[in-house]
């Protein structure tokens, strides 16, 4: 676009306007028309003060993500807001919409701030690996004090205007046109001969001693793993002890440190897959939508529970269908107490859980649902119960109503086969807690109409989760993968690992718990389940029974019995080793002639990561999905993988393609097994030096 940047004037105050859409990001041009229209403001006598806005829906929002990874242009943003700082005359920021990243950066070297009262102001580099890199960290602090200034930069949070007017990092609110707003202000100031307010100029306010430990002491555990929070407390402790310019020295090595570290990498990649996994290959972006009013939810369940608390968010009512009435009643109380406990938390108001129940309609009856649009089925896995519950709502529900299955695991296109409509039929697998979890990971058919699928997709961001699209095997990608992973695990205690040796292992990696810990929080009866299904399905290919299955049928069923591989004490969730369990695997081990021997943690991470990373390749070679970024965001947003690392794929990258090609074929090699046989891809982009994301 040419000039993005365009100066006018309103009388004597010079109008500095910003028109880059969508969100009139600091782009080259947005840089270059800032700089050169404020020398022509200064330039111009007529021109007694100067007012910075935006056009369209917001002041910037931050940098231009187009520029990511590009040689950098001048002029520089830093160089840009200390002209802006530096003016003669005064110059007044005019904030709606966000003000985030640069966006404030620029604000904060105006004299003055005027911000609509439905703006937002923040410095969310943080979420990418970074810190504010244009003096951020030393002109905040130097307004709303280095504690504020800490919260904001290494949390990465906007504050709305209010909270901004309170903190005098916005100097009035204003309601109504905005422009009219800040004109009347500037004039104002005009008339008061109001000074000249350069924040480089201002000291930081007392902060109070130990802050600074403090604060990093408090986010160690939240962080672990992440360099950038750190970095940003190091940034603002900058601003406090040294001169303002030897501070910006100082932000400025901090944050090129963090540029070219793999973990801002990895976050940077993150960020961009999260937006690319919307658009579905293939799927035309014209291709229509079906409306979605009314949503219908059967089994009233955590799970289904959880789901229903999804649409009542976003305001679409939800009926929630029980064959039984204690368990109606249950499921609706578990729901009123999870909203409660939000709203005891201030995340939400005492009216807004009244107005969520009343979305949730409980009922006992299928033929409730005759109009609904869509239905999530919640109940148990077992393919006979699914059956039955897809043909009655193949019966009620009306032409053209979505009917998915939250299945982990099961055939879907099976499914689809128990009604007359498999094209409306497709998996919505939610993850638990199916409220809190962010990953939705969406299956399609063979027979899945595009209109279904765009439909869902689309649902999916309306109802605050990230959608991935994928298609049907035993698992999806997830589950799929983690089933290798977990089945490792198992192996490598079989050869003489302990549980907890494993745990601490991919612990360290910078997942929130090992698979054994993590097995204890979902119920090892959740596992088991699935294995006795697969066996019962395929008795000559089903998993072979081993000592998980003993704890489970011993009830040892996890955390929700204090007991599972781990034991847990009085209601703690931290998980103990169990002597107990240890008898169990000696005799496992004993039954099956298994000599233990001494596990380095370094095999522990191989065989489980890089299983992991060959079924991923397979998942890819088969289309079950489409890019190495699908399978990324489910494990990022579904499994907790570390965000830091960007996905199990890019960390595969990072590793090196070659290395884990050439692992997993020795593996393969010892064992003969068909888990370990090298994918394809993986064998061919090792022998072309390539990785997942190599173009």
């Amino acid at each position: 676009m040419s000039n993005p940047v365009s100066l006018s004037r309103d009388s004597d105050i010079g109008v500095i306007r910003i028109n880059y859409p969508p969100v009139n990001a600091l782009g080259h041009g947005v840089r270059e028309g800032l700089q050169q229209c404020l020398r022509d403001a200064l330039a111009d006598e007529q021109i007694r003060a100067v007012v910075v806005i935006g056009e369209g829906k917001t002041f910037p929002a931050g940098a231009d993500i187009r520029e990511f990874g590009k040689p950098p242009q001048q002029p520089a943003l830093p160089a840009v807001i200390d002209e802006y700082e530096a003016s003669d005359k005064l110059v007044v920021a005019a904030i709606h919409g966000t003000a985030l990243g640069g966006g404030l950066e620029v604000a904060l070297g105006c004299d003055y701030r005027v911000a609509l009262d439905s703006a937002r102001l923040g410095l969310p580099e943080v979420k990418l690996g970074l810190l504010p890199g244009a003096g951020g960290t030393q002109r905040l602090p130097r307004l709303v004090g280095a504690q504020k200034a800490l919260e904001m930069v290494v949390g990465g949070n906007p504050v709305k205007a209010k909270e901004a007017l309170s903190l005098g990092l916005v100097d009035e609110m204003v309601s109504g046109d905005l422009l009219d707003g800040a004109l009347a202000y500037t004039r104002q100031l005009l008339v008061d001969n109001a000074p000249l307010r350069k924040l480089r100029d201002l000291a930081v306010p007392d902060a109070q001693d130990g802050l600074f430990d403090q604060f990093e002491q408090s986010i160690a555990r939240k962080q672990r793993g992440f360099k950038a929070p750190f970095s940003c407390i190091k940034a603002v402790k900058a601003a406090v002890e040294l001169p303002f310019d030897k501070g910006v020295e100082r932000e400025r090595e901090l944050f090129f440190e963090l540029l070219v570290s793999p973990e801002s990498a990895a976050q940077r990649h993150v960020f961009f897959a999260e937006r690319e996994v919307a658009k579905v290959p293939g799927l035309d972006k014209n291709t229509p939508k079906r409306e979605i009013n009314q949503v219908a939810v059967i089994g009233a369940g955590t799970m289904g529970g959880g789901i229903a608390m999804n649409f009542a968010n976003a305001g679409i009512p939800v009926r929630l269908l029980e064959v039984k009435e204690d368990a109606l009643e249950r499921g609706v109380a578990v729901i009123r107490k999870n909203y409660e406990n939000t709203a005891k938390k201030g995340r939400i108001t005492d009216e807004q859980v009244e107005q969520r129940m009343a979305l949730i309609q409980p009922t006992l009856s299928y033929d409730d649902l005759s109009d609904v649009d869509l239905v999530i089925e919640a109940v148990f896995e077992n393919m006979d119960v699914k059956e039955a519950v897809f043909s009655e709502l193949d019966r009620v529900c009306k032409p053209g109503a979505i009917l998915a299955t939250n299945t982990s695991t099961l055939d879907v296109d099976r499914i689809a086969s128990f009604t007359q409509r498999p094209e409306d039929v497709m998996g919505m697998h939610f993850f638990s807690p199916a409220n809190v979890m962010k990953l939705l990971e969406n299956v399609r058919g063979e027979k899945t109409s595009d209109e279904v699928i765009a439909t869902v997709m689309d649902l999916s961001r309306r109802i605050g989760k990230v959608g991935v699209l994928v298609g049907v095997c035993h698992g999806f990608v997830g589950n799929r993968m983690l089933h290798r992973r977990q089945a490792e695990a198992v192996q490598l205690v079989n050869e003489g690992a302990s549980p907890q040796q494993v745990d601490k292992v991919l612990f360290d990696l910078g997942f929130p718990m090992g698979p054994f810990a993590m097995s204890d929080l979902a119920g090892m009866d959740v596992g088991y389940r699935i294995r006795e299904e697969l066996r019962k399905e395929d008795p000559a290919n089903g998993p072979a029974r081993n000592w998980t299955d003993e704890l489970v049928e011993a009830g040892r069923l996890g955390q929700k019995t204090q007991a599972g591989v781990f034991d847990y004490k009085d209601g703690d969730r931290t998980p103990v080793p169990s002597t107990a369990v240890d008898g169990i695997i000696e005799q496992y081990r004993s039954n099956n002639g298994i000599t233990p021997r001494e596990i380095s943690d370094q095999e522990i991470l191989e065989r489980c990561m890089y299983v992991m990373v060959n079924e991923g390749a397979k998942i890819l070679e088969e289309g079950i999905a489409a890019r190495p970024l699908d399978v990324d965001v489910i494990w990022i947003y579904g499994y907790g993988f570390p965000v830091y690392r960007g996905g199990v794929l890019f960390w595969a990258d990072q590793v090196g393609v070659k290395a884990i090609f050439e692992k997993v074929n020795e593996i393969y090699q010892q064992t003969g097994s068909d888990v370990w046989k090298p994918a394809k891809l993986l064998s061919d982009l090792a022998e072309q030096g390539k990785g997942f994301y190599s173009k």
